[in-house]
């Protein structure tokens, strides 16, 4: 019987950009993209971690330019397909252009759960360009399974090739992933994929239940590293999914290697569940949120967890960073 392929998505160099402070050199992610071409990665996604055109006072600024890091990962994938993120509002078509010259072949294109309009002029530039387009939905945990089909038809209309949902939060139990990616799977032509964080340390079991659910396309990363906890790790669900009789087309060995070799190594920290991303996932908070929450508790003397819990409660979004200091600001006032 033919095993099942499972498209693994590594964004270590996009989604892990959070956890480095957006302070990958071309040398690292050199020795990432040509590791992870190597293993058989299905796409490798690099960008800034919010996005091409990321880098700013609001979301944090690159050690080195996004596009000079794109050309050097095209210059060592030979087999995996390249891509790159982008959020409308924060990129556009014309960044995107840039990034497509210099070898992205793929772009996911992420809006809020609830506003994937924003996004159909972004999926049709990119396959007027020859690109692989990807509507991703981010923050999936505020709308109901029903909400999330109207939103990825939309995008399967702009003439998306899969349908990405993400729980950016880490906030979903696999009964919440198994609602929302059967609906949507059972509904559409193309095919579904998923994107998890760690924040309540269940990504693989969600991961897990996103496939049995037919989503076949999954998102990891190297050693977990991304924002908040982490995203669902690459090497870890490799070895899950082998063992239940799924292909992945990667090298098991070779991504337990590069994981400890290569990506460990240069983690400023490790991607554990403490304190403070437990809290983004019990919460519902935007997994990137948590180095900016960090610095404005430091900033006003409070506990990060306090200001995390009444972000959630006034369900701020991914590109709201700067409204994390005004909450602390009026938390401190209130002491």
């Amino acid at each position: 019987m033919t095993k099942q392929k499972i498209n693994i998505v590594d964004t270590t160099l996009r989604d892990g950009s959070h956890a480095v402070s957006h302070s990958f050199t071309v040398e690292q992610v050199e020795a990432i993209a040509g590791g992870l071409d190597k293993v058989g990665t299905s796409i490798i996604e690099i960008s800034h971690g919010d996005g091409i055109a990321g880098a700013s006072i609001n979301y944090g600024f690159c050690q080195t330019n996004e596009m000079e890091l794109i050309r050097a990962a095209r210059k060592v994938i030979k087999n995996s397909k390249l891509g790159v993120l982008l959020i409308p509002g924060i990129g556009t078509i014309e960044d995107l252009k840039e990034a497509r010259e210099d070898g992205a072949e793929v772009v996911r294109v992420a809006t809020h759960v609830t506003e994937a309009d924003t996004g159909i002029q972004h999926i049709q530039a990119a396959k007027d360009m020859g690109m692989m387009a990807v509507g991703f939905l981010m923050m999936s945990h505020m709308a109901s399974p029903e909400k999330i089909l109207e939103q990825a038809k939309i995008f399967v209309d702009a003439g998306a090739d899969y349908i990405n949902i993400a729980d950016s939060a880490g906030y979903m139990l696999p009964d919440d992933v198994r609602a929302r990616i059967s609906l949507v799977k059972n509904s559409i032509d193309i095919p579904v994929g998923y994107h998890s964080h760690n924040n309540l340390g269940v990504s693989i079991y969600n991961s897990i239940a996103a496939v049995e659910e037919g989503a076949t396309y999954i998102d990891v990363t190297c050693r977990g590293l991304g924002a908040g906890a982490g995203n669902t790790q690459n090497e870890v669900l490799c070895a899950v999914l082998d063992r239940m009789g799924y292909d992945t087309g990667v090298d098991l060995y070779g991504i337990m290697d590069l994981a400890e070799e290569v990506v460990e190594p240069i983690m400023q920290r490790p991607q554990i569940i403490k304190t403070a991303p437990l809290v983004i996932g019990y919460a519902g908070v935007y997994s990137s949120f948590l180095l900016h929450t960090y610095k404005a508790a430091e900033k006003y003397n409070l506990n990060p967890r306090d200001i995390l819990i009444e972000l959630g409660k006034r369900k701020m979004v991914g590109g709201q960073e700067d409204m994390i200091v005004d909450v602390a600001y009026e938390l401190s006032q209130q002491k």
